[in-house]
This record gives structure tokens, sequence and C-alpha cells, in this order.
């Protein structure tokens, strides 16, 4: 705060200076050498203070920080009760970057330290930050650096925040140098984004520890799945377990089906309880528990059905009556 203030100071004088150069109608004497001369020292003394007020950290209240507009984490929650702990203990020793947020709300939008910042906000105390003029791209690429640096992403993180770098305009090879991956890499991560719905991947979790193959393995097995499979995965993701139970079940109910599929018909029928009555003329029949299913392939067989649909009640009477027969009680 002081430096800032004795910059501002010397940048005065140098204006002041100035002026009386230009009132003088440049009629002035030459100015003395530049290592007699007030004003270039000044000069001198007041970009070094300048640079050193715009580098220092200051501190923000959490109400003025708004969420960053592409984040990549997926829970800044997790594990945040061991920072609060250390950030409560030892203060907060590493500054967040921000950047200033035009509009209406909050003054500043986080670059990266969101954790940091989730932790001050539980705390109730208020967050170090460096605060800088960035764009979006500049913010973007400085959260990707800094946490590919400080932070080991999940596989999942990774493609999700691939994917919106991308969508921001960023070419693939500042997205590989970003998050210190190979052109390989980027593009699994893109089919994985492609193929997988958005809520079934937020809804599975970022699943730290778990690699690409799990989630190549459900890409896959997404797209073999028809769309009435397709359909039902965010309603068959468990709501209890870790992230990577949740996409281990995923994945061995996706399995399933197919395994089901592979089946020859015969096992099938077996495991429903129907048996396939012997074909007369193109009429099958096909029986179940409580069913009978009855079908004609001819054109002209399909009077039978007719026919035998009209003597169903003769025929219930005659099989009743048989059957009564054959009972020893009568």
């Amino acid at each position: 705060m002081r430096n800032s203030i004795l910059a501002k100071s010397l940048q005065q004088s140098l204006d002041r200076g100035k002026a009386r150069e230009e009132e003088s109608g440049g009629d002035s004497p030459a100015p003395p050498p530049a290592s007699h001369s007030t004003p270039s020292s000044l000069r001198t003394m007041s970009d070094i203070l300048s640079n050193a007020a715009e580098q220092a950290p200051i501190e923000v209240d959490v109400s003025e920080i708004a969420e960053s507009e592409i984040a990549d984490r997926f829970d800044v929650q997790d594990g945040l009760a061991e920072l609060v702990a250390s950030i409560s203990t030892s203060g907060q020793r590493l500054p967040v970057l921000l950047r200033h947020r035009r509009g209406d709300g909050p003054r500043y939008e986080v670059v990266y330290g969101r954790r940091r910042i989730a932790a001050c906000r539980a705390l109730g105390r208020r967050v170090v930050a460096y605060v800088r003029d960035m764009s979006l791209n500049d913010a973007l690429m400085s959260q990707a650096l800094e946490n590919s640096a400080r932070l080991e992403r999940s596989f999942i993180e990774q493609a999700v925040f691939a994917s919106k770098l991308e969508s921001a305009g960023f070419p693939g090879d500042q997205v590989c140098q970003a998050l210190a991956i190979d052109a390989t890499t980027l593009s699994r991560l893109r089919t994985v984004i492609r193929d997988i719905p958005s809520d079934v991947i937020f809804k599975i979790g970022a699943a730290p520890g778990v690699g690409r193959r799990p989630w190549m393995e459900l890409r896959e097995l997404v797209n073999k799945a028809g769309p009435e499979t397709a359909a039902q995965l965010h309603s068959q993701i468990q709501d209890t377990g870790s992230p990577a139970q949740r996409l281990e079940s995923l994945i061995k109910w996706l399995g399933a089906p197919a395994r089901e599929h592979r089946q020859a018909p015969e096992s099938v029928s077996k495991k429903s309880g129907q048996q396939k009555a012997p074909a007369i003329g193109s009429v099958s029949a096909r029986a179940g528990l409580g069913n009978l299913v009855l079908k004609a392939g001819r054109k002209q067989d399909r009077a039978f059905l007719v026919y035998l649909e009209a003597r169903l009640e003769a025929l219930y009477t005659e099989w009743s009556g048989e059957t009564q027969g054959d009972n020893p009680s009568n």
C-alpha cells in the first residue's frame, strides 16, 4: 500500500515537471546529464514501485469473488477439511489468482485457487490474492498451466477440461501444452467426452486414481448400446459408493445385456420358461407360464386362428369334462 502511494506521488511530480516544460515553450536550457537528472531518477523509481505495487498480493473478501467460467475440478470440497485445518493453523501461504470482472455482482473472478478460496470461506476469513487484468483466454491458460504443475487431475477431469478449452477456441497444440499431454492422449479425451453423456460423467464423479481404461471401456459399451439402454444410463448409476465403484457398477450393468444377447435362442427360451411347440403347417405356437402365442405365417392358415378362437369355449368345456372324468374323487 505504501509502495503504491509513493509511486503515485512520484508520478505526480513527473507530471508537474512535464507541465512546466511545456509552458516554457521548449526554450528552457537543455537538461543536465541523465546521471544528475532528478526527473529521470524519479521516473525509474516510479516504474519500479508501480510494478512492485502491482505484484503485491492483497486481501479480498470472499463475497467479492465469483466462480471461474470454466472449472477444471469437479468437486472442490474433496479433501477440503485438511486444507481448512492447515490454513487455520498456519495461514494462507500461497495467494490465489483473481482477474477483474465487469458487470453486476462480484468484482473478481477466480483464475486458480478455488479450494483455497473455499477453505477461507469456511473459516470466515479474507483471501490473499493476486489481482490481474486478464482476458478469458489468458485466464484459462494460466489456470491450466498452474494446476497442471501443482495438481493431479483425474482422467475424466482432464477430458472435461480439455473439451472446455477447445470450446473456448484453443487449438489442440495449446491444449496439449497447457495440460502437459500428447496428441494421442488428447484424442482419447475427445472420444470419451463425445460418446459418454455429460450427465452420466458428472453423476459418476471425478474418480481420482481411475485411469483411462475403465472410461474407454464404458465409452465402447455406450456406443454398442441401443437408444433404450442409453436412455437408462443416468438412472442406473448408484447414489452410494465412491466414483470408482459407481463407474465399475455401470460398466457391469451395461456389459450384462450384451452377454445375454450373445446367448443361443434356446437358452433364452428356457430361461424365460417358454417352450416352443412344433409347427403345424405355417402355424407355430409358443407356450409360457399362463400364456399361449399362436402365429400363422400363410394367409390361408390365418382362418384357422379365427376358427380356433370361435371354438375356445367348446374346447374349454370339452377339456374340463375330460379333466373331471379323470379325477378319482368324482
